[in-house]
């Protein structure tokens, strides 16, 4: 599967024929936040970004990054700040127990922690500043503070544009080990909200297993397998439907009233449902759907409100 330009430029994962792409990536500090958006969505899609009247989801993302600015967003996208907010609107027990946060990497307190953690930066996506430790003896912990303090310089904002980044404090967080008994697995479930409403979702699984990629499958709000795929390719065997479904459903709603659109993601372990966190641009709306017609399916759930900057 095709992967956003951004993220493979930024990997430096890119071939001869993203030359120009690479360049305006990588020099993407000289551009103001419209035209830059425009430039990479011109090399994603092979069409012009319509601002004036955006109609499909990843459209109508862009739209969302350059002119609707909640003050509230910069803490729902802040990994350590968001957990209040999550444990005030469903419960204490659905938040993954914090062990400790530092301003650096230097300051951890390695002794302090477990025989198993995970270490994130409180700003940063995907597994960019993500650092798991399964058995302490055999931890690299050298390897993990290159990880991290390459993430904690690391200008999110400037990659995407997505402006709740530009305004989190960089810090790294470590949190309890989770992972469920019988898969042996840390699967993601991640649900689409538009106003308070799941419309579909999609379950990110095999992120354990050495040697492959992680599988992503789509699923609509009753959890009916959909023919679609989006930058990784789907798994073998369609994940069950989890135990908790229908109370992730019920909390990712509660958690998403009142906002027009965010990407809510929840895990599921040993039958108990945690947050994971609130996602306001999947996958920087630079990411075609296959087939393409999610584009506009998505896009037509997403009610643009009034602009917010």
């Amino acid at each position: 599967m095709k992967r956003p330009l951004y993220n493979a430029i930024f990997s430096l994962r890119y071939n001869r024929g993203h030359f120009f792409a690479a360049l305006i990536v990588r020099l993407r500090f000289l551009f103001p936040a419209k035209q830059y958006l425009k430039m990479v969505y011109r090399f994603e899609f092979g069409k012009k970004l319509d601002l004036d009247n955006p109609r499909t989801y990843n459209e109508k993302l862009q739209w969302l990054k350059l002119y609707y600015h909640r003050p509230d967003f910069v803490e729902m996208v802040d990994k350590e700040a968001v957990k209040s907010r999550v444990a005030r609107l469903i419960g204490e027990e659905y938040v993954i127990p914090t062990i400790g946060s530092w301003e650096r990497v230097e300051d951890i307190d390695w002794e302090a922690l477990p025989e198993q953690f995970v270490l994130k930066t409180t700003h940063d996506g995907g597994n960019n500043g993500v650092v798991i430790c399964r058995d302490k003896d055999s931890f690299d912990k050298h390897k993990a503070i290159i990880k991290l303090g390459r993430s904690l310089n690391r200008n999110t904002y400037l990659l995407g544009r997505e402006w709740p980044y530009k305004k989190v404090r960089h810090r790294v967080l470590a949190e309890k080990y989770i992972e469920d008994s019988v898969l042996k697995d840390l699967r993601d479930y991640k649900f689409f909200c538009f106003d308070g409403k799941v419309k579909m979702m999609y379950v990110a699984s095999e992120r354990g297993k050495v040697g492959e990629d992680v599988k992503f499958d789509f699923f609509d709000e009753h959890y009916n397998h959909l023919d679609l795929k989006q930058t990784h390719e789907n798994s073998s065997q369609v994940p069950p439907k989890p135990k908790t479904f229908d109370k992730m459903v019920r909390l990712a709603e509660i958690l998403s009233v009142g906002i027009p659109h965010v990407r809510v993601d929840l895990y599921e372990v040993n039958g108990k449902v945690y947050f994971g966190e609130y996602t306001f641009f999947h996958r920087g709306g630079m990411a075609p759907f296959v087939p393409d017609k999610y584009d506009l399916v998505l896009g037509d759930y997403l009610k643009l409100p009034e602009k917010k900057v």
